[in-house]
């Protein structure tokens, strides 16, 4: 493989990594919160690329706009998902909210099928054209994927390290029960998380239909597990661990296709999933946890 060629794969494996690692963050924010793996994060996202499209389409809206209303189409969503679905089983034993997650996920694809149609969606490019460096030209899109994913995950970092809501978030992860004697409010600590994580599913919507101009009910299926993987292999619960299974997997996909075995990315990407379940469940980030019985 000569160099342009291997620079531009870097780029594109930085580019997939990057959305995989915004929509990972919102499964480690919320399993570190209340332990569970919202397996319907992945509509959220699809919520957001049709809000985009309907937006760009339908109403004529500056792709800048579009966006903002993805994002908070996606943010409305996830706290929707929150409030009815799973606030009322904070209580309940984990797998219940594990089966509700799952049946969310099939009910808004399901839904989705229903509202916009089963056929997928095509939309125009929102952002054309290419840098030229030598030989090898990066496309202005993987380009504003990388900057756009790099600001929102240092924006994330502090807002969980350095605000009020952030210190809340981290009390309620360490120990639920202690936090509400303290005096803070769990219900709208995790609201906020939800909201927070969909906002960046959001944001990975729009970076998405950047890059890849087409839409699908059931789009967010196949990167909602992906980024699951990524999650877990950087160590579920861990904000720096979920950016770096983004990148991870987002490079292992590239290199996979890039090795001729294209039609077999998504299988390698899984089979990563049970190696590092085999080897190390806690990823590459995750501190093993011990249980007090």
């Amino acid at each position: 493989m000569n160099l342009p060629l291997l620079f531009s794969q870097l780029i594109n494996g930085l580019q997939t990594g990057s959305i995989y690692a915004l929509v990972a963050l919102g499964y480690s924010m919320v399993y570190g919160i209340i332990l569970l793996l919202n397996f319907a994060h992945g509509e959220v996202i699809m919520v957001g690329a049709f809000a985009l499209f309907y937006g760009l389409t339908l109403y004529g809206l500056h792709p800048l706009l579009a966006s903002v209303l993805a994002v908070l189409a996606s943010t409305v969503m996830g706290l929707l998902i929150q409030r009815i679905a799973y606030r009322p089983l904070l209580s309940a034993p984990r797998l219940s909210l594990l089966i509700t997650a799952i049946g969310m996920s099939f009910l808004l694809q399901n839904g989705a099928q229903i509202a916009f149609g089963a056929d997928a969606k095509s939309v125009d490019p929102l952002i054309s054209g290419s840098l030229h460096i030598g030989s090898t030209n990066i496309s202005y899109a993987a380009l504003l994927t990388l900057a756009v994913s790099l600001i929102s995950m240092l924006a994330l970092t502090l807002l969980v390290s350095r605000t009020k809501h952030g210190k809340a978030m981290r009390a309620v992860s360490e120990d639920m029960g202690v936090a509400q004697l303290m005096g803070i409010n769990v219900n709208r600590t995790i609201g906020f998380t939800f909201a927070v994580g969909s906002a960046l599913a959001g944001i990975g919507a729009v970076l998405y239909v950047a890059s890849y101009p087409q839409i699908s009910p059931t789009m967010g299926s196949m990167m909602g597990l992906k980024a699951f993987v990524a999650a877990v292999l950087g160590g579920i619960g861990s904000i720096p661990g979920a950016m770096i299974g983004g990148l991870v997997i987002g490079m292992v996909e590239v290199l996979a296709s890039a090795v001729g075995l294209s039609n077999w990315k998504d299988a390698v990407v899984f089979a990563i999933l049970i190696l590092v379940l085999l080897f190390k469940p806690s990823g590459i980030m995750g501190v093993t946890q011990r249980e007090k019985v």
